[in-house]
């Protein structure tokens, strides 16, 4: 079985974030770049090119900050708070500029970027709506601010790097304290690979967390390892009618329109 080998400038597993190249850690490395990708989609749609300036916002490991900039042709800058992460995606994306800095406090100009990105990291901020007030703050009026996070109700409870977590309705009510227009709220759900998995199986990702992945059987390590981001699939609402689905969603979306 040919297994997916991380870096040797890897940062170390923390839960805090996931990473390209771990094989045990590719199911939830692909369930996050597939967002990006409906991200960088959502910017092309909008007419994101080089005059575009974009800010992740929480970058992580940095492979999506990179993913923007490579496909949309923006000028992709990044934020976090991690000194070492920082550091990391200076030396392994150096054409994103990165600053280390708190995401209640962006440190940048008001009206500085076209749009800010920031996926799965809201849920890691004790102090949500000072967050999005400053996205608010560093984005010019009819910009865009892009936001994804895990769903309470299906995530697997106990992760202590996460504050708060939100379901659907939060998430809605955070975007409108914080005077956003909400213009796609979306949910990510598992392809018909992983259903048929877990038909077969029982739940994937509870058989992940079950065991260490040393522990895992062959099946298990060799089905995680071939995922891609067309095994996870995204479903997209506005109305009441779509709660339903969000409730059953892994990760919630979010695109939402500064006021102009």
């Amino acid at each position: 079985m040919s297994r997916l080998m991380a870096s040797p400038d890897a940062l170390p597993l923390t839960g805090e974030r996931t990473m390209p190249g771990i094989w045990h850690e590719n199911y939830w490395f692909r369930r996050h770049e597939v967002v990006y990708h409906w991200v960088a989609e959502q910017f092309l749609a909008a007419g994101a090119g080089p005059s575009w300036r974009v800010l992740d916002a929480g970058v992580g490991e940095g492979y999506g900050a990179d993913l923007l900039r490579r496909t949309t042709g923006a000028r992709v800058a990044a934020l976090d708070y991690d000194a070492d992460v920082t550091a990391h995606v200076r030396r392994t994306y150096p054409d994103v500029p990165v600053l280390r800095g708190n995401l209640v406090a962006l440190p940048y100009a008001s009206h500085a970027f076209d749009a800010v990105v920031s996926l799965q990291t809201i849920e890691h901020l004790w102090d949500q709506p000072a967050f999005l007030a400053e996205c608010v703050r560093v984005t010019r009026p009819g910009g865009r601010i892009v936001l994804s996070t895990p769903n309470r109700l299906t995530f697997p409870p106990g992760n202590i790097c996460h504050a708060h977590e939100l379901v659907g309705s939060e998430l809605r009510a955070l975007l409108e304290r914080a005077g956003l227009e909400a213009t796609t709220v979306a949910g990510l759900h598992h392809g018909e690979r992983i259903l048929a998995w877990d038909h077969r199986h029982g739940d994937l990702v509870k058989a992940q967390l079950a065991d260490p992945p040393d522990d895992w059987s062959p099946e298990l390590a060799a089905f995680v390892t071939s995922l891609v981001d067309e095994d996870f699939h995204l479903r997209a609402g506005i109305g009441e009618g779509a709660l339903p689905d969000l409730d059953a969603s892994l990760d919630l979306l979010a695109v939402a329109n500064v006021p102009s």
